[in-house]
């Protein structure tokens, strides 16, 4: 018995090392392409590109779920020199993850109006055509995605939509400028730094939380959205019946997600 343990804990001490290993080295990685635009320029070269169009997903569909495709650097430039767009296009791509073995993940958005190419905003439907998807509204999609796409297509979008809004500095009003990864805006007259807000901004939200399906579904039980909890807390209420957003909570609840649809 005593023999059974040891070998059990030396396995689990062996994974649990192996797996803190693994996240040490994607999180130094990157930290240098966040850090160095030299090597976030060559991590392009071998790395894959999520496509969007005005914060839209490029998706396509796969029987009771969607996919997001990857692009590689190659196919980009192929899809830029086809449309009539410059290459300068891809400057305005943005870091989102990495895999275990290093590849790193970018997200382009090719709907807005760039801020490093002369070129306006590429068609939609032109774009569909040629990369045989859709570009889906992430909201609508969210729940028929896989758990690593859900994850990353909410990060870039989060981060297109920062980059987009940030433009200008909000001191000098001189256009910013973003490094080669993404992380931040540089004001060129001033050299003020802008970082991406990773944590809730209080003055636009009273509160922020996670909450499970298990969560959801007892909220929407609940007939008294204000009746104290055992421990003297309130739970967390839902909007009311007829409004919309409610509807698309309960959709989202009675609705199988994408763990549970079959393979």
């Amino acid at each position: 018995m005593s023999l059974f343990c040891g070998t059990a804990f030396r396995r689990k001490s062996f994974w649990c090392s192996r797996l803190l290993s693994t996240y040490v080295t994607k999180t130094r990685y990157l930290f240098e392409l966040k850090e160095d635009d030299d090597a976030c320029k060559k991590a392009q070269q071998t790395g894959a590109f999520y496509l969007f169009h005005s914060l839209a997903p490029l998706l396509r569909k796969s029987e009771h779920q969607y996919l997001a495709p990857q692009h590689s650097l190659l196919d980009l430039k192929r899809l830029l020199g086809k449309l009539g767009q410059d290459m300068q296009r891809i400057e305005d791509s943005v870091l989102i993850g990495c895999s275990e073995q290093q590849e790193a993940w970018f997200a382009l958005d090719l709907g807005l109006n760039s801020s490093s190419s002369i070129n306006a905003s590429l068609q939609k439907s032109e774009m569909e055509k040629e990369l045989k998807g859709s570009f889906i509204e992430l909201r609508k999609a969210l729940f028929q995605l896989n758990a690593k796409d859900a994850s990353l297509l909410s990060t870039a979008q989060a981060l297109l939509h920062w980059h987009a809004a940030h433009q200008f500095c909000s001191r000098s009003g001189q256009p910013t400028e973003k490094n080669m990864a993404g992380s931040k805006r540089v004001c060129p007259s001033n050299k003020i730094i802008y970082y991406p807000q990773i944590q809730v901004n209080l003055r636009e939200l009273e509160a922020a939380a996670w909450f499970s399906h298990d969560d959801v579904a007892t909220a929407l039980r609940r007939n008294n959205p204000y009746t104290q909890q055992q421990s003297g807390a309130f739970p967390f209420w839902l909007p009311p019946k007829l409004a919309i957003a409610n509807q698309l909570i309960k959709e989202w609840v009675e609705k199988p997600t994408c763990s549970t649809l079959p393979a």
